[in-house]
């Protein structure tokens, strides 16, 4: 690993794990990229950039036909000065003007990782597992100063980037675009590769072949959102999950996103990645300073799973923090398809208390014990306790769950307002809104405005209070609403449209604050299920409620999609009953169970109305889950078999030295005259010797990984699933 800088050549070369990046300063300091891929150990030009007379693509040396902007793969270009492509960043200046010309300035390479202030980011534990280069570069002009900042990590083969911009000059300056990311590729011979969705469908993974032009995923809503997720990867065509090159990218921002491919008239292709400029502007005074958030870059030479683990490691390592970070998530019940708003102190404990019985740890009272929260209509902001519903207090119901030895587990929405609330009676001007305009009020609510501190303050205290009179040991933080009206009764005219970069600046101190203020409450975020799974989230908030559909065969979809960047560790995943609540379906317990089992396992259903039979079934889901959770949470996952690509799924867990491995295998539909099937594992090592637990069977790690195992005949009918555990012997 390291960061080299060849003076004479004036290039950089970043090395990672088993990556190399290189760039290079060419005339009077335009910075261009010439390499991102398998490690190299040094970079001698072989694939030089060659000049050639492109017809109307600009110059700005009049004197040299062969040089344009148009045709370099530049690090962080603009726009106007011969480049006509998507600029990664643009700046007003006080004349109206919206010309820059940044030139490489200096450059310092130091240990560790900086980082970076009120936003989140992956980080080191030790200096020496990472190093980074912050390039300056400057136009002259203005005295604009723009700081490009690469990490590389000894450990893996990623590289992150951020820029921020600083006024060095004596105008005030406005930013109209600041992404965090662009690199230009010298071909378009990729396929385009992200996650779509929606409300009780996220993580649905879609690639198709990048085409001339422009293709982007974004975010316009306030929220990272179900509709697409903040990342995105470039693959060579028949990459699978063992074989090809990935190029992938994850913003860690939970605002507006934009994430773009274009390929040009030469077959070159730009990838950016950043806030989105739609409807974001930027006063930028003399002396300020703006940070944009972190992109983390991946590069996979062995398919979409060493993508994925990749994400996987980085992230429980490097991302998620406090004492969660490596302990093992407890198995919970939530109340909320139990009862919904209609419950008592009674029928809480009643279900506390079956839980109990059947092995669960924790318990999470959900939407509906404060205020006078009977309907969705009503009371978000007025955070205490409905003392109709439990009169004794939340307290003493708390108490009385810890009695019966689970812990107890509380659902906030901290971030929404219900215009029936004593707080919007009390400050109406405290919601994101602006002036003369109707309020949409979505789902009953409005969006309390988080670019104010005084909101800020209040949410802190009034969340704090509850946690520190309830022993709470768990947290689920709800945001059910997407931002409409998006203005600040708080900030002048000519910086509203920095409300919602400003909305996510407060929500983060708000969460890091509370976060650092109760270490021992593990926190689950949620919006609407995965509105908002994202990096930036979990470097607060450890995990997060996957999606609101809890349907076996959906989750199918949305949680292996879902695998595709974030680890297992980070999903929540519940049995709920059938008919299911989201799509009416009815599939066996054995399935629910086996599929929340590849998460973080939990139950969301009356446990009081289970016969005897399912009784036994969820005991045993709870047991065995106990014993194999820390492989699920921690271990290396394999995707075997998609979903969406056929009627099966599979997947694997490993542990790191590949000594433990689980095999799933879940079939949708019954089919007539069906073939005998084998499944091929990954995961195991082909030197090693595996027993099957429970039987006396034993296989090779090579006959696991090239014959396969039989798939039994005996899964007859719909929603069929099984699973395999191995231990070397």
């Amino acid at each position: 690993m390291g960061i080299r800088f060849d003076g004479k050549n004036r290039t950089f070369h970043l090395q990672g794990k088993d990556t190399s990046y290189v760039m290079e300063i060419v005339r009077d300091g335009y910075l261009l990229h010439l390499y991102w891929g398998r490690k190299i150990n040094e970079y001698h030009h072989s694939n030089k950039i060659q000049l050639l007379d492109r017809g109307f693509s600009g110059n700005p040396y009049k004197d040299d036909r062969t040089f344009s902007l148009d045709t370099l793969p530049q690090e962080y270009p603009q726009y106007g000065n011969t480049d006509y492509r998507k600029p990664a960043y643009q700046v007003q200046l006080e004349n109206g003007s919206t010309i820059t010309d940044l030139r490489y300035c200096s450059h310092t390479i130091v240990k560790g990782k900086p980082s970076l202030k009120g936003l989140p980011a992956t980080y080191v534990q030790n200096e020496n597992d990472a190093e980074t280069l912050e390039i300056v570069m400057v136009d002259q002009l203005t005295g604009l100063e723009v700081i490009l900042s690469y990490t590389v990590f000894e450990q893996f083969n990623v590289i992150t980037r951020n820029v921020r911009f600083s006024n060095k000059g004596s105008d005030t300056l406005r930013l109209l675009r600041a992404l965090s990311l662009c690199i230009d590729f010298r071909d378009a011979d990729f396929e385009f590769l992200h996650l779509y969705g929606a409300h009780n469908n996220e993580g649905q993974l879609e690639r198709k072949p990048l085409r001339r032009g422009i293709q982007s995923i974004e975010s316009t809503r306030g929220a990272s959102s179900h509709q697409y997720n903040p990342f995105m990867a470039l693959v060579r065509k028949g990459t699978n999950e063992t074989t090809g090159e990935v190029y992938a990218f994850n913003f860690v921002y939970s605002g507006n996103f934009l994430a773009q491919a274009e390929v040009d008239q030469f077959k070159n292709t730009r990838v950016t990645m950043g806030i989105n400029p739609f409807d974001f502007n930027w006063k930028l005074e003399p002396g300020e300073e703006f940070q944009t958030p972190e992109v983390v870059m991946v590069y996979s030479a062995d398919g979409l799973g060493d993508m994925s683990r990749t994400f996987h490691n980085l992230y429980r390592t490097c991302l998620l923090r406090g004492k969660w970070k490596e302990r093992e998530r407890p198995i919970l019940v939530n109340n909320w398809e139990a009862t919904y708003f209609d419950f008592n102190s009674e029928k809480i404990l009643d279900i506390a208390k079956a839980a109990k019985e059947l092995g669960i740890e924790l318990f999470v009272l959900d939407d509906g014990w404060f205020g006078k929260r009977n309907n969705d209509k009503t009371s978000l902001g007025d955070w205490f306790v409905d003392r109709e519903k439990l009169p004794e207090g939340l307290d003493h119901l708390a108490e009385n769950v810890k009695e019966l030895g689970l812990e107890f587990g509380l659902w906030f929405e901290p971030e929404m307002i219900s215009v029936d609330s004593e707080l919007y009676r009390s400050h109406p001007d405290w919601c994101l809104h602006v002036p003369n305009r109707p309020r949409s009020e979505s789902r009953n609510q409005l969006v309390l405005d988080l670019s104010r501190k005084d909101v800020c303050e209040e949410i802190i205290n009034r969340v704090s209070h509850i946690l520190k009179t309830v022993p709470v040991s768990y947290v689920k933080w709800d945001m059910n609403r997407h931002m409409t009206e998006v203005g600040s009764a708080s900030l002048p005219a000519d910086r509203q449209r920095e409300t919602a970069h400003r909305y996510m600046l407060g929500l983060y101190r708000v969460m890091d604050t509370i976060t650092s203020a109760f270490p021992d409450v593990l926190f689950e975020s949620c919006s609407g299920g995965g509105g908002r799974f994202d990096p930036g989230i979990l470097y607060y908030m450890p995990q997060t409620w996957t999606s609101d559909n809890t349907d076996a065969v959906s989750r199918l979809k949305i949680q292996y999609g879902t695998s595709m960047v974030y680890p297992i560790v980070t999903m929540g995943a519940h049995v709920s009953a059938v008919p299911n609540h989201q799509v009416n379906r009815i599939t066996s317990l054995d399935m629910r169970g086996a599929v929340a089992m590849s998460g973080n396992l939990g139950y969301e259903l009356d446990l009081t109305k289970l016969s005897a039979i399912e009784q036994e079934i969820v005991k045993q889901q709870v047991a065995r889950y106990k014993e194999i959770r820390n492989l699920i949470q921690f271990g290396d996952f394999y995707r075997l078999l998609s979903p969406f690509e056929g009627n099966e799924t599979a997947w694997v867990f490993a542990n790191q030295d590949q000594t433990e491995v689980m095999a799933f295998y879940f079939s949708v539909l019954a089919e007539p005259a069906s073939p005998l099937k084998y499944l091929k594992l990954m995961g195991v090592d082909v030197k090693k010797k595996y027993q099957l637990i429970g039987t006396d069977h034993v296989y090779g790690g090579d006959e696991l990984a090239y014959v396969g195992l039989s798939i039994p005949a005996e899964l007859n009918g719909d929603f069929q699933s099984y699973i395999w555990h191995f231990r070397e012997i």
